[in-house]
C-alpha cells in the first residue's frame, strides 16, 4: 500500500488511493480475523460438540470473512500494482 498519506494540496488521484489503502487494511484485519473467530469456533466445538450455536458461529464468521476479505484483496493488489506503475513510470 503507499507508504504515506499524502498532503492537503496534493494530488487527488493519491489522496484517494491512500483512502482505499486505508479501507483495503481495514478490510483484510476485520476478514482475517473473522477466519481466526472461525477457526477457534471449530476448534471450540471438536472439543466440546458442535452444538447448533457453534456452527451457526462458524459459518457466519466463514461467509462473513468471505465477503469482507475478497474485495479488499482484490483493491489491495489494484493499490500496490498503481503504486508499482507510479514508481516504475509504466502506465501505458
Amino acid at each position: 500500500m503507499s507508504a504515506a498519506a499524502p498532503g492537503p494540496g496534493a494530488d487527488p488521484v493519491l489522496a484517494r488511493r491512500a483512502r482505499i489503502a486505508r479501507w483495503v487494511l481495514l478490510g483484510q484485519r476485520v476478514g482475517y480475523a473473522l477466519f481466526a473467530v472461525a477457526v477457534a469456533a471449530f476448534v471450540a466445538g471438536f472439543v466440546t460438540g458442535f452444538r447448533g450455536w457453534v456452527v451457526t458461529l462458524i459459518v457466519t464468521a466463514l461467509v462473513a470473512g468471505s465477503v469482507v476479505l475478497a474485495p479488499a484483496i482484490v483493491f489491495g493488489y489494484g493499490v500496490k500494482a498503481a503504486d508499482r506503475a507510479d514508481r516504475e513510470n509504466t502506465w501505458g
